[in-house]
């Protein structure tokens, strides 16, 4: 059972190395550029300022991630000696998409805490403080990679407690999102899934709403709408998306659409491109 992949497909993540090298002074972020960023701290020290003002003090090798748009800040002086390297994120679908939902606002982590992401950052340190021909290329891929591996990592370890990605660290639960997500045209029912998850009816709800944070059909619809977004950016036609994503005609999606985000597709498209 590949928890991630259809995720991945869908939404899938995009990296933009933009700085590597020494920081001194402050580097900031207004969180009105519809990206999310991720830093590596190689080195040396820094301080991150982030929401309500809350600073955070980082005195060893740190994967400091802000998976949305957020504002923040990253001090260091002279004597910190800071060592970074920095990418912005994108998503398609936009930023705002399941995976990136399922994330808190703001992780660090000592790298020292990422064992299985020793060999993919050796490489990208090695190719961000080097000059070789195309290493920017390399960096954005090695930080997508990076990106999964981090995904995995909080998936082995549970690190979350409710939501989408506590949801498919629970080995049962992990089962039902799965089938959602790899078949959301599928007349998935409470019975079926619980049937899925070797689970009575009565167990399998109670237990996804305690830990994903919703009723399984709150989450299907939510993730059929997502996936009606990412299409409806795309340029692609109503019709087809409907059959796609498991309502028998446009009205019927476009029903579903305005109960959960309460405009038409059409209404909440225009209002995507006019922002």
């Amino acid at each position: 059972m590949d928890r991630l992949s259809a995720l991945l497909t869908h939404f899938r993540l995009h990296a933009t190395t933009y700085y590597s090298g020494g920081l001194c002074g402050t580097a900031e972020y207004d969180g009105q550029d519809s990206q999310g960023h991720l830093h590596l701290l190689r080195a040396g020290r820094v301080r991150i300022q982030a929401e309500r003002l809350q600073v955070y003090e980082i005195e060893e090798p740190t994967l400091i991630l802000f998976p949305r748009p957020a504002p923040h800040a990253l001090i260091a002086d002279t004597a910190d000696h800071a060592e970074l390297v920095c990418a912005s994120l994108t998503f398609d679908g936009g930023i705002d998409n399941p995976l990136t939902l399922a994330l808190p606002g703001h992780l660090h982590l000592p790298l020292s805490q990422l064992p299985n992401l020793a060999g993919n950052l050796e490489w990208l340190f090695q190719e961000a403080f080097n000059e070789e021909c195309g290493r920017f290329a390399v960096l954005n891929r090695l930080f997508e990679l990076m990106l999964i591996q981090l995904l995995r990592h909080l998936l082995a370890t549970r690190s979350l407690s409710t939501g989408l990605m506590a949801g498919l660290a629970d080995p049962r639960l992990a089962r039902a999102l799965t089938l959602m997500h790899d078949a959301p045209h599928q007349a998935w029912s409470v019975d079926t899934l619980a049937q899925a998850c070797n689970m009575s009816r009565a167990g399998f709800a109670a237990r996804f709403r305690e830990i994903v944070g919703s009723t399984p059909a709150d989450y299907l619809l939510g993730w059929r709408v997502s996936l009606v977004q990412k299409r409806l950016r795309e340029g692609r036609p109503i019709a087809l998306i409907a059959d796609e994503v498991g309502y028998e005609s446009p009205s019927a999606l476009s029903r579903a659409f305005r109960r959960k985000v309460g405009k038409s597709p059409r209404e909440w498209l225009s209002a995507t491109q006019a922002s």
